[in-house]
């Protein structure tokens, strides 16, 4: 999936976002569960998301499916998922992470990353969710993370994906790229990246130029999306570990 700034220009769907304004913690949660804990991988992702119904302060959440090895392509992966969630505030999130919900992945993940992470900038939305941000600056040496998530047209899917796929293979081998996990919650129409950069400038240089600049133009050109946002984030606590990688 493309990184920044791929949804640069994000197309927003028809009727009034709803905002939610303020600050906001948000935390991403990457799972490998192996194949003989199947049934218990295969129910948390289908139902994991009645189970956060009631957590406190939370105001968005998505369990999502993941690619092949956790990258981004149109091969799903039958042991990876993650989870994304805002929470009101940072006491809210760090709760939820010692919650029975988070404790059952700790029991069954061979590999288990989770991150906490303040937004600093939002633009467009997801499933009619968004913040209300004002941009912040962060220097070029700052670490940054990315969420992107598009809402593909499906007349537009084959070209996308043959954009998508160079500017994956592309972000792999980036300087200053710590992580990079493609999900998503349908097969071929909606989907998502999240991102962990050593700093601005490093994610700056990957996303202006080669086949991520070539994914841009056709973006612009061609109207991908129905619906899309992009998040710039400042990582606050990162441990874990995700494609035999130990994070924290």
């Amino acid at each position: 999936m493309p990184l920044d700034p791929f949804l640069s220009s994000p197309r927003a769907a028809a009727g009034a976002p709803h905002v939610n304004a303020g600050p906001a913690t948000f935390v991403v949660l990457l799972a490998k569960i192996p194949a003989a804990r199947g049934l218990w991988h295969m129910q948390r992702f289908f139902f994991g998301r009645f189970g956060l119904r009631r957590v406190a302060g939370l105001r968005f959440h998505k369990v999502l499916g993941s690619g092949h090895g956790g990258g981004f392509g149109l091969r799903p992966s039958f042991t990876r998922h993650g989870v994304m969630a805002f929470f009101s505030d940072e006491a809210c999130a760090r709760a939820f992470l010692a919650s029975r919900f988070v404790e059952g992945y700790r029991q069954h993940a061979t590999e288990l990353f989770l991150a906490t992470l303040t937004p600093v900038s939002c633009r467009g939305r997801w499933s009619g969710f968004t913040l209300d941000l004002p941009a912040q600056p962060l220097a070029p040496d700052t670490p940054v993370a990315a969420l992107t998530r598009g809402s593909i047209h499906p007349l537009r899917a084959p070209l996308f994906w043959s954009k998508a796929a160079p500017a994956q293979a592309a972000v792999e081998l980036a300087p200053g790229c710590q992580i990079a996990v493609g999900l998503g919650e349908a097969p071929l129409f909606r989907q998502a990246t999240f991102s962990l950069w050593d700093s601005v400038a490093a994610m700056d240089a990957y996303a202006r130029r080669g086949a991520h600049q070539e994914a841009i133009k056709a973006s612009h050109q061609q109207g991908f999306f129905t619906e899309s946002m992009f998040m710039r984030c400042v990582p606050r606590h990162v441990h874990g570990t995700w494609k035999g990688k130990h994070y924290g």
